[in-house]
């Protein structure tokens, strides 16, 4: 196939069916994959030039479908899906396993007291906040004043919740306690993600036709896409928060352990890593990427718009974010 790659290959759409679970799960198991953050600026900006030179008509010598195809997953790693910018290195998906693995194994490993349950849920929800913003749905940019007061409320919000999960547990069993940490993390993900992601919320994200042609935007596109983001990152967070407590409580009791208490902390770091490497891509796979709607369901006057611009259309599409 070499020399003569034929220019009919659809990369504007992943490589399986994303009409099925198993295939969504095959393209994000490569979009997540966390070998991508180890990927240099040049090997980036490589597949970049091979990827938007292909969909212009320019094939590079030699290239193969193969390649091409890797081309393509490694630009989806690391470039927005909507605005073609280089996302921020520690908010795209691939990097997910390591950071969620460090920050969620000490969230575990120290629940114990207030500071350390007010600090590491800061630490996390910084995380998830630069997360939210990186894998943002939409064009439109955001002024930093609208950054810094969607931070703001975003982590507090999400502190305030773990210490009162905290407080609620004080008179239950020990292994509860251990709990805390993925019940705040589920209910400050309702809070952050909405918080990171509100002036979606407030003024749509675009919608478009089957064939890519933008028809506007919509706020009722956006709720259902902040509704799928927020289904799927408790999802994530699932495994690597629930199995690892039940784990390290057992093995607590082993005499090995308490020989050597140390081991705790990477114990945990790495039973939480073990479970986001298959949680990540099986979570994101919930959903297709690119969403859809009827258009009977999106709002009046952008219904009515649809109408006059695009009659035939029953259905709109759009990048839910991650």
């Amino acid at each position: 196939m070499s020399g003569d790659l034929p220019l009919n290959i659809n990369i504007k759409e992943p490589r399986w069916d994303q009409g099925t679970f198993m295939g969504r799960a095959q393209h994000f198991f490569m979009v997540t994959d966390p070998r991508n953050v180890l990927l240099s600026s040049e090997v980036l900006e490589d597949a970049r030039v091979t990827v938007e030179n292909y969909r212009l008509g320019v094939v590079k010598p030699g290239l193969t479908e193969d390649q091409l195809w890797r081309a393509k997953y490694i630009y989806d790693s690391a470039f927005h899906p909507d605005t073609g910018e280089k996302m921020l290195l520690v908010g795209r998906m691939s990097a997910q396993v390591p950071m969620n693995m460090t920050i969620t194994g000490c969230m575990l490993t120290f629940y114990r007291t207030t500071p350390a349950v007010v600090f590491w849920q800061w630490v996390n929800q910084s995380f998830n906040a630069v997360v939210n913003y990186t894998n943002r749905s939409g064009d439109a940019p955001l002024t930093m004043n609208q950054l810094g007061a969607a931070y703001v409320s975003a982590t507090t919000g999400a502190v305030i919740t773990a210490l009162g999960l905290k407080s609620l547990t004080k008179h239950l069993p020990a292994i509860m306690g251990r709990f805390v940490p993925f019940a705040a993390v589920a209910a400050a993900n309702c809070i952050n993600i909405p918080f990171m992601r509100q002036r979606e919320l407030k003024y749509g994200i675009p919608i478009t036709d089957v064939e890519g042609k933008r028809l506007g935007e919509s706020t009722k596109a956006a709720q259902q896409a902040i509704v799928q983001v927020v289904v799927s990152r408790i999802g994530m967070a699932v495994p690597a928060m629930a199995i690892p407590p039940v784990i390290m409580n057992a093995l607590e009791k082993k005499a090995f352990m308490k020989r050597f208490p140390v081991l705790n902390a990477p114990v945990q770091v790495g039973l939480v890593g073990l479970c986001l490497v298959f949680a990540t891509p099986l979570c994101c796979a919930l959903f297709p990427q690119k969403s859809s709607m009827k258009v009977s369901s999106l709002e009046p006057e952008v219904q009515e718009r649809i109408r006059q611009s695009n009659p035939h259309a029953t259905t709109v599409y759009f990048n839910k974010g991650l």
